[in-house]
């Protein structure tokens, strides 16, 4: 019996519910009309004006693919360490035991990349920033520039997001530029230093040993032209000690010639610490806003609200033709 009467009040709280919203209808689907008609029309107006104007502009993402060795720092976590203070600063946690890929991720988010950026790009003028205008386009900045790692690929992606497809390259082609320097600043891939300054020490060999056998020449013709008269015993002297100098430039330039060798084997043997592998690009298809997604929530949205305002509707008007209500009012408000 009393589960009867129990599924009877349901029905009848069901029955009533549907009432309320049968009654209100009109409202509910007026409301939700206008919402989705609204939504729609803003999209469309966000579309057609121009992205400086629009209130709902095109967005796009350029970004860049680099490898990152995730090795211990070594020798380097020293640095790390000496950074810390500045990493709190900028709201950035620094491990004692540090990886090449979170002093990368650092380096993304550190202060000086970004006063580099607003620098080198005039964002305190683009972003029309007036007060505290360093730290304003600090933050601004930090809203459009992405920098994540995954551990299991070992790949880090800087990515930046504007209305200007050709200015997000940009920004994604000066921070990879600025993150490339500093690691070799920091010296950090030692094989690399290595090659490098075998590379200058090749070159400027070579260019001695052309030196000396542009001078050998020039001392030979002097000979074969007689023009050295009387001192062709000095001339040999200099000619000999110019061989003998020439063979041993080129002993030397020989053996760095080796070494450089040996060293490009070596290092296509391991993993480079820092490896561009992806150059930004000028995106051609936007990243956001998903206006069709919009018109869905705000659709939604307005239906529930007008769902919610049948009710709060519906309550008032019970509460206004109830006498003990209406009288408990009065006394609130005579009080």
């Amino acid at each position: 019996m009393q589960e009867e009467d129990k599924k009877q009040e349901d029905e009848i709280s069901f029955i009533d519910l549907f009432a309320v919203l049968w009654q209100r209808k009109k409202m509910i689907i007026i409301i939700t009309l206008v919402a989705a008609v609204g939504v729609i029309v803003f999209s469309i107006i966000s579309i057609v004006l121009p992205p400086d104007i629009s209130p709902l502009p095109n967005q796009y993402t350029s970004s860049a693919l680099m490898l990152i060795d995730n090795k211990s720092l070594g020798g380097a976590s020293s640095l790390l360490g000496s950074m810390g203070g500045l990493a709190s600063m900028a709201g950035i946690s620094v491990p004692v035991s540090a990886s090449y890929s979170e002093l990368a991720l650092f380096l993304a988010g550190a202060n000086s990349l970004l006063d580099s950026v607003v620098d080198e790009f005039d964002l305190i003028t683009r972003y029309e920033i007036e007060k505290s205008p360093r730290a304003e386009s600090r933050k601004a900045l930090k809203k459009k520039l992405q920098a994540s790692y995954s551990e299991k690929s070992g790949v880090m992606i800087i990515s930046f997001t504007d209305k200007d497809p050709v200015f997000a390259k940009d920004v994604v082609d000066f921070c990879v530029a600025y993150l490339t320097k500093r690691f070799d600043e920091l010296g950090l891939d030692k094989n690399k230093i290595t090659m490098d300054n075998l590379e200058i020490n090749i070159a400027n060999t070579y260019k001695d040993i052309l030196q000396l056998e542009e001078e050998s020449r020039r001392l030979e013709r002097s000979v074969a032209f007689g023009s050295a008269s009387g001192g062709f015993p000095a001339i040999t002297t200099e000619i000999n000690r110019i061989a003998l100098e020439l063979a041993a430039k080129r002993q030397v330039h020989t053996q760095l010639t080796v070494q450089s060798e040996r060293l490009k084997v070596e290092m296509a043997s391991e993993t480079p610490i820092f490896q561009i592998l992806e150059i930004p690009e000028v995106p051609d298809q936007k990243s956001k806003p998903s206006r069709g997604m919009l018109c869905i929530i705000v659709t939604f949205a307005a239906g529930f609200f007008s769902v919610f305002l049948a009710f709060a509707l519906n309550s008032i008007a019970k509460i206004k033709n109830d006498p003990e209500a209406m009288e408990k009012f009065g006394k609130k408000h005579e009080t």
